[in-house]
């Protein structure tokens, strides 16, 4: 039986509502987690003393802010221990997970687009070893250098070599004809070369130094600070929106080249602004935190598995649930062993690791 206009109109309808009821669920989820990340951590303060203090010193800090853009100058506030418990320790490390989450999973989804691949990612392609080398550079090669102590170096060192490893892969893949074949070749080979150079560099230095770059891989979410969260969030607000306005592009290169070219999309010079774009996210997010893995491959798939392909909402629907992984899997690191905290990025990867056996146990060949 031929469908009618008042089919499609109804399914189509019935897609939107669900994909829109996703979204609310996923907001609702974030509030929820940040609401219960406010009140875990060190302090001992009880869940109304969490809340009463981030109300009391909401509005001194905005009236700072507002001084701040108006004339220049922070007005300085006084603040009990409670107000510098949450404000100064927990509140911009919850936003940062909150914020980082996003980005990661909204790369993940871009890498997965742009080479139709559900392996993909920045870290599968080498973004996250070369990150992993800049900061044991810096550790160990660059130990006796002032900025250290402060850890500028290595987050300058981790940004601008996950960027370099981002412009050899492209270099290599462009040399080879650019497709989504030889990217991921290429992002393979270049994983395992700075893989190498980082445990060679390990292995010269001392325990302290090994054991500093170990930790730094395992990501971490202790560093976080409102400068570092304006930052990482002033770059994914830039980013975001120009992804989310070429999602049909997205779509179409999910589709295969030849699809893209025949309705007029520019393959190569499309996969060469995406993979900057996926680059330079994952890059600022984990030169502040270390290694952080799994986001951005299982957001894009439990986010796919709800709502479809469809690029307009799969990107800003993979950021929501990425955000709630993160923010989940922090506030189980802060719980679990309490007092002690839990690296991060070991905790996405119990998570994740999981989630993908069962991807292989339900899905097997079927591939997206």
């Amino acid at each position: 039986m031929a469908l009618t206009i008042e089919d499609f109109t109804r399914e189509y309808s019935r897609i939107k509502t669900k994909r829109l009821s996703f979204f609310l669920v996923a907001v609702a989820l974030l509030i929820v987690l940040a609401m219960v990340g406010i009140t875990l951590g060190s302090g001992n303060l009880s869940i109304m003393d969490s809340y009463s203090a981030l109300w009391k010193g909401f509005m001194p800090r905005l009236s700072g802010l507002i001084s701040w853009i108006l004339t220049g100058s922070w007005a300085e506030t006084v603040s009990d221990t409670p107000e510098i418990v949450i404000w100064d320790i927990r509140l911009h490390r919850i936003l940062f997970a909150l914020v980082a989450g996003f980005g990661l999973a909204i790369a993940g989804t871009i890498m997965q687009g742009i080479l139709r691949n559900p392996l993909a990612s920045p870290f599968t392609l080498g973004i996250s070893s070369a990150a992993s080398c800049g900061a044991s550079v810096a550790i160990i090669l660059f130990a006796g250098v002032t900025l250290v102590s402060g850890n500028l170096l290595v987050v300058l060192m981790a940004f601008a070599f996950a960027m370099m490893a981002s412009f050899i892969i492209y270099s290599m893949a462009r040399h080879k004809g650019l497709n989504s074949s030889s990217l991921i070749l290429a992002g393979i080979a270049i994983m395992y070369l700075f893989s190498a150079i980082t445990s060679l560099i390990q292995y010269f230095g001392s325990s302290d130094q090994a054991a500093a770059v170990v930790y730094w891989m395992f990501g971490s979410l202790e560093g976080t600070t409102w400068p570092k969260l304006f930052i990482v969030t002033a770059v994914i607000a830039i980013l975001t929106p120009y992804v989310i306005m070429r999602a049909w592009d997205l779509n179409a290169l999910a589709e295969g080249d030849e699809i893209a070219k025949s309705i007029g999309v520019p393959v190569e010079r499309t996969m060469t602004v995406f993979m900057m774009i996926s680059s330079v996210i994952t890059a600022v997010i984990i030169a502040f935190t270390g290694t952080i893995g799994f986001i951005g491959l299982v957001a894009p798939h439990i986010t796919r598995m709800a709502i479809g392909n469809d690029h307009r909402w799969l990107v800003p629907a993979s950021g929501l649930v990425g955000a709630a992984i993160l923010l989940g899997a922090d506030n189980l690191c802060r719980t679990l062993i309490y007092p002690s905290v839990i690296p991060v990025g070991i905790m996405t990867a119990f998570l994740g690791v999981p989630f993908f056996l069962y991807l292989f146990l339900r899905r097997g060949d079927t591939g997206w």
